[in-house]
């Protein structure tokens, strides 16, 4: 299923289970001056409770869910310069990683797409405490299979893989930077 990758970039993806502090990170890398994507998750269920779904509208279908989310993804990824060094806060690998936690079946579109990028570095951050929100709704069980299946897809792809310790944010940031 998994091929070589098409497109070498110079893009590092800031991931992990939920509540890593992968937004923190991205946030204080982009306060550095480094260019940064969204995390695409978070920004559907905004947009949608704009349009005035509830988060359990939005969850319910979880297909829906998760193929809103990966057309963000991809559109974002499309638009991005291959050359520039950009930190991804997740990226299309993620998708499978919640596609196989949801049980869902992988579609063409998204193994395609997946085998289209090769990231420069796949940061992978180590687990905080489960804090939830209106966005985040695993219990810690659900927190651990996620990153863990984030974990295998990524060890997958030929993309070089770096654990970050549980750090101050600003020394993850220090980490990161040091093993780009």
């Amino acid at each position: 299923m998994l091929k070589h990758k098409e497109i070498i970039t110079n893009w590092c993806v800031i991931t992990g289970g939920p509540c890593t502090g992968k937004t923190t990170v991205v946030e204080l890398l982009a306060q550095r001056g480094y260019k940064t994507t969204i995390e695409h998750a978070r920004h559907y269920i905004d947009t949608q409770k704009n349009q005035g779904r509830t988060v359990e509208e939005i969850r319910e279908n979880k297909k829906e869910f998760q193929l809103g989310v990966l057309n963000m993804q991809i559109e974002e990824e499309g638009t991005l310069d291959v050359n520039e060094l950009v930190f991804l806060d997740r990226a299309l690998p993620d998708a499978m990683a919640y596609y196989q936690f949801l049980e869902l079946e992988y579609d063409t579109r998204l193994i395609e797409q997946c085998n289209k990028y090769c990231y420069k570095k796949v940061f992978i951050l180590d687990r905080l405490p489960l804090v939830n929100d209106y966005a985040r709704r695993e219990d810690e069980a659900e927190q651990i299979r996620i990153h863990n299946l984030i974990i295998s897809v990524y060890e997958t792809y030929p993309c070089p893989i770096v654990h970050v310790p549980v750090l101050p944010p600003n020394e993850r940031v220090d980490f990161i930077l040091k093993n780009i």
